[in-house]
This record gives structure tokens, sequence and C-alpha cells, in this order.
């Protein structure tokens, strides 16, 4: 995974690295561009067992601004914002992974640098009684509860700051 290009972004940019679980670090250039979720669309994807993309709706490509080819094979967290607390994203995994399904709001980064709030939610496939990977459906956010949820998140990001 590369990290952002400053010819990709739109806008006056701040630049952050981000760590993500499996030790990979990415140089990300974050703008305050909201992209509106748009009315009547579910963003759906798939991953394999590590949250590597498998499969990208057209509603996923348009909101993340990467093109299908660019998605399909990387890893989800490709679409970390750094405004997103990693305890978020380890209740998440700790869900789902016990077979069970998780719903949450979510802040996710476009590829040219702004932003998009989902409300998701992520359940695993099953074959054969066994975990094959995951599915998750993102609709629009209620615009109240999302930023009751982007609160809480600033309070953690703070929280994993400090500790």
């Amino acid at each position: 995974m590369e990290d952002m290009k400053p010819e990709h972004i739109v806008g006056e940019y701040k630049e952050y690295t981000l760590t993500y679980y499996d030790g990979t670090t990415r140089k990300v250039l974050v703008t305050d561009i909201e992209t509106p979720y748009p009315d009547g669309k579910l963003i759906v994807s798939t991953t394999d067992l590590n949250g590597i993309i498998t499969h990208a709706n057209q509603a996923f490509v348009d909101m993340s601004g990467y093109t299908r080819e660019e998605l399909i094979g990387q890893p989800h967290y490709i679409l970390r914002h750094p405004d997103m607390p990693k305890a978020a994203f380890r209740e998440m995994w700790e869900t789902i992974k016990s077979g069970k399904t998780w719903r949450g709001y979510i802040k996710n980064l476009r590829k040219d640098g702004g932003y998009y709030l989902v409300y998701a939610t992520v359940m695993p496939n099953f074959k054969n009684g066994k975990i094959v990977g995951y599915t998750s459906v993102r609709r629009k956010p209620s615009r109240r509860k999302m930023e009751e949820a982007l609160r809480r998140y600033a309070r953690m990001k703070a929280e994993e700051e400090n500790s």
C-alpha cells in the first residue's frame, strides 16, 4: 500500500503517519472536505479473513475516490481516517472474528484526502460452518448519531495519544 500523493489531494491538507495493527505504516494526507453520502445508495465490499478487499461495488468506488482496481487486493484499512481511534476497529474485529455482526459509525478517508461518513454493518461470511471472509454494508448515517460518535472518537483518540 502506497503513501498518499499530494497530486491526488484536493485543497490544503495535513500530513499524518498511520501505523496499522499489522505494523504497516502509511503517510496519509487529510483535508477537511466532506463528500456527502448519497441518498439511497449502499456501499458494499467483501474481504478475506485478513481484511484484504476482494469485492467493491460501484458506490464504494465512487465514494472512496479509488478505482476498483486500486481497491481490490488492498487492506480495507486503506480507508482509515486518522480521526478514528484504534479501539473502534479492535472492537469490530473481536466481534466479527467471534462470528457476530458489528454495527457502528465510521469516518472514512478518500483518495483525494477528504472524508465520508457511514453507518456500517460488518458480518462474517460462513462456508461449511467456518468464517471465510467478511462483508461490509455501509449506509447514510443519522447526522445526530454520527456527531455523537465523532465526539466519542475524539475522546478515545485523546486517551490513546496520552497513554
